[in-house]
C-alpha cells in the first residue's frame, strides 16, 4: 500500500524462532511494536523459516531481532525503506563453530521515488505562471493589444488590462456603489501584502485539509516538531490580528462609537462561533447534529474566541485620532503606550505557564508534555497532552472534544484530544497579539517603509532567539518544544518569526517595490471566511472529490488535491472580479 514496503524475513537459525519488532524514528522514546512471529529454520530439510510483513516507508524505522524464548537482542537494523520496495532480511549465523547472528538487509525490488509528482505539479504550475506573465507582458505591445481589442470585448478587456492581472484598482474601488451589509465592496485603501499574506495561509490551509496529496510532511506533526501544515493555522491568527490593528483604527476615525464598534466585534465573534459549531464542525454523512457527540472546540470557535479577546482589548486602548506619543523613547511609540495590554498578555502567559506546569493531573507527572500512549517508554498512555487534555475533559467531555488526534497513529494514543482546546486558546491570543503589534507598525510609521521592513526584522530575529531558548535548538529535548497540538508558547515563538520575516518579504514585494500584485493569493484572501467555509462543506462533492483509480497513488491524490485548492482560487477571482466580497 501507499508509504509501505514489503519485507520477507529468512530465518536460517534452529528453534526456537524469532520475534521481529520495530520502532518509527518519529516516535520519540517509544516501545517497540510487535511486527511479526519468524518460525525457526526446518534443518532436516534445510528451508528458512519465513515471515512477510508490511513496513512502514515515511520515517526511518529501527528493526529488532530478538529470540522468542529468554528475549535474547540477536540484531538491530535502522534503515528507511522505499515506498513499494520489496526488501529481504536474512539471518543466519556466520559460520557453524560461532554462534554470531548476521542480519543482512537485501534489495530484491527497488522502491519507486513518490516524490516525483511534487516535481511534475511544480513545472506544471511554474509553467502556467510563465504563460501568465507572457501574455501579461505580450498586452503591452501595442499591435497585440490592439488586436485583442478588436478580437474581445472592449469594455471587458479594457478592465483586465487596468486591473494588472487582478491587482485593486483604485477608481473602482472609491466609484463602485456600496453592496448589501453582508456582500460589501474592498476598503479604498487596503494594504495588500497582508491579504496577500492570508491567502498564501489559506490556499496551504485548503491543500492540506483536502489531503495534500498524502504526503507526511502536508500532514500535522504527530506531536512534537513542525511541518507545512502546522503553519498556516498560526499565520493565519497571526493576519488577523494584524487586522484588528488596522480595522479598528480606521472605524474609529471615521466616527464610529467604540460602543458600536464593539458590537461589531461581539457579533462577528459569536458568528464564527456558531458557523465553526453548526456548519464546519459535524459530520452530517453520520447523521443529524446530535448534541451528544458535538465537537466544541475547532478552528472558527478558535478564531472567533481569540479575536473577541484581542479586538476588545485593542478597542479598550486605542485612540481614535491615532496620536503620536509625545513621552521618552519615541522609537517605542508602538509598544509603549500600549503597557497595559502587554501586561494583560504576560498575565495570560504566566496562566498557561502555571496551569501546564503545575496543575495536578491524575496519574501524571506533573507537567507532563508528552503524547502518551506508547510515548515516553509507555508510562503515561492516558496522559495525552498532560493539563491541557484534562481541562477539556474536565470542563467539555471527552465525547466533545477531537477524537482521532494525530499522536493516534504514530503514539497510538486511544484518549481523545482536541488540538483547539480550551489552554492552547491562551497561546493564539498571544499570536494574534503578535500579529496585531505587527498592525501598530504599519500604523505608526506608515509610508516609512524602511522603519516598518527593519521592525519586522527586529521583532522576527527576537521571536526567532526566544524559541531558540525554549527548545535549545532541539524538537525534543528543549525546556518546551514547539507543539502544535499543545499550541506551546515556543510553537507561538517560531511561528510569529516566520511570520513576521514572510510578511516583511510580502510587504516589500507588493506594497513597496510593487513587483508583484500579490496574484493569485490575493483573491483568496479577500474572501477567506466564503473560501474556508465552502472547502469545508463542499469537501466531499465533485469536483472537489472523485472516485480515483488508484487510491494507493501519491500522484492521483495529489492531482486530486491540487484540483480542488486550484478551483477555490478560482472561485475566489470570479467572486474579486464581480466585487463580491463576503465579510462578517
Amino acid at each position: 500500500r501507499m508509504d509501505q514496503a514489503l519485507l520477507l524475513v529468512r530465518n536460517e537459525l534452529p528453534a526456537p524462532g524469532l520475534n521481529l519488532a520495530a520502532r518509527s524514528g518519529s516516535c520519540h522514546q517509544c516501545l517497540y511494536q510487535f511486527l511479526a512471529f519468524v518460525p525457526p529454520s526446518n534443518e532436516s530439510l534445510r528451508i528458512p523459516g519465513t515471515a512477510l510483513v508490511m513496513v512502514d516507508t515515511q520515517h526511518p524505522l529501527t528493526l529488532l531481532l530478538n529470540s522468542s524464548v529468554g528475549d535474547r537482542d540477536l540484531c538491530k537494523i535502522q534503515y528507511h525503506f522505499g515506498e513499494f520496495g520489496n526488501y529481504s532480511l536474512v539471518v543466519k549465523t556466520l559460520s557453524t563453530s560461532t554462534q554470531n547472528v548476521s542480519c543482512d538487509l537485501i534489495i530484491n525490488e527497488g522502491p519507486v521515488n513518490s516524490y516525483l509528482p511534487i516535481l511534475f505539479a511544480f513545472l506544471v504550475y511554474m509553467g502556467i505562471f510563465a504563460i501568465l506573465i507572457a501574455g501579461r507582458l505580450l498586452m503591452k505591445i501595442d499591435p497585440v493589444r490592439n488586436w485583442v481589442y478588436k478580437k474581445l470585448n472592449p469594455r471587458a478587456t479594457d478592465r483586465m488590462i487596468n486591473s494588472e492581472l487582478g491587482s485593486p484598482n483604485t477608481t473602482d474601488s472609491i466609484n463602485c456603489d456600496p453592496g448589501p451589509h453582508s456582500w460589501s465592496t474592498a476598503p479604498r485603501r487596503r494594504l495588500h501584502s497582508l491579504d496577500t499574506f492570508r491567502g498564501l495561509s489559506l490556499v496551504i490551509m485548503v491543500f492540506v485539509n483536502y489531503g495534500g496529496g498524502k504526503y507526511w510532511f502536508f500532514k500535522h506533526e504527530s506531536w512534537n516538531g513542525l511541518t507545512v501544515a502546522d503553519l498556516v493555522f498560526p499565520w493565519f491568527v497571526f493576519i488577523m490580528g494584524t487586522s484588528i490593528a488596522l480595522s479598528l483604527g480606521s472605524m474609529l476615525r471615521w466616527g464610529s462609537s467604540k460602543w458600536k464598534v464593539l458590537r461589531k466585534i461581539l457579533w462577528r465573534s459569536f458568528v464564527l462561533i456558531l458557523l465553526g459549531i453548526i456548519v464546519v464542525n459535524p459530520n452530517y454523512c453520520l447523521g443529524p447534529l446530535s448534541w451528544d457527540n458535538l465537537r466544541i472546540p475547532g478552528v472558527l470557535q478558535r478564531l472567533g474566541f481569540t479575536y473577541l479577546v484581542v479586538a476588545a482589548l485593542e478597542l479598550l486602548f486605542t485612540r481614535a485620532d491615532g496620536g503620536t506619543w509625545e513621552g521618552r523613547f519615541p522609537a517605542l511609540q508602538d509598544i509603549l503606550p500600549y503597557w497595559p495590554q502587554w501586561i494583560f498578555i504576560l498575565v495570560l502567559e504566566a496562566i498557561w505557564l502555571c496551569l501546564t506546569f503545575l496543575l495536578p493531573v491524575p496519574d501524571c507527572p506533573r507537567g507532563y508534555l508528552g503524547p502518551g500512549g506508547i510515548g515516553d517508554f509507555g508510562k503515561y498512555p492516558n496522559c495525552t497532552g498532560g493539563a491541557a487534555g484534562y481541562i477539556d475533559h474536565l470542563l467539555l467531555g471527552e465525547k466533545h472534544m477531537y477524537q482521532h488526534p494525530s499522536s493516534g497513529v504514530t503514539y497510538q494514543t486511544t484518549m481523545p484530544y482536541d488540538p483547539e482546546g480550551i489552554l492552547g486558546t491562551i497561546n493564539s491570543i498571544v499570536m494574534a497579539f503578535l500579529g496585531l503589534q505587527a498592525g501598530k507598525i504599519t500604523l505608526f510609521y506608515k509610508d516609512q517603509h524602511k522603519q516598518i521592513m527593519s521592525r519586522f526584522v527586529i521583532w522576527g530575529i527576537l521571536m526567532g532567539i526566544i524559541s531558540a531558548i525554549l527548545t535549545k535548538c532541539s524538537k525534543e529535548e528543549g525546556f518546551i518544544p514547539i507543539n502544535k497540538n499543545l499550541w506551546s508558547i515556543s510553537y507561538v515563538t517560531t511561528t510569529s518569526c516566520f511570520s513576521f520575516i514572510l510578511l516583511l518579504l510580502i510587504y516589500y514585494l507588493v506594497d513597496v517595490k510593487k513587483l508583484w500584485s500579490g496574484a493569485p493569493f490575493l483573491y483568496p484572501g479577500m474572501n477567506s471566511i466564503l473560501v474556508y467555509i465552502g472547502h469545508q462543506v463542499f469537501a466531499n462533492y465533485f469536483p472537489f472529490k472523485w472516485k480515483m483509480q488508484d487510491s494507493q497513488s501519491h500522484a492521483e491524490h495529489l492531482t486530486q488535491n491540487l484540483i480542488a485548492t486550484t478551483l477555490w482560487v478560482i472561485i475566489s477571482y470570479i467572486l474579486y472580479r464581480r466585487r463580491i466580497f463576503w465579510k462578517i
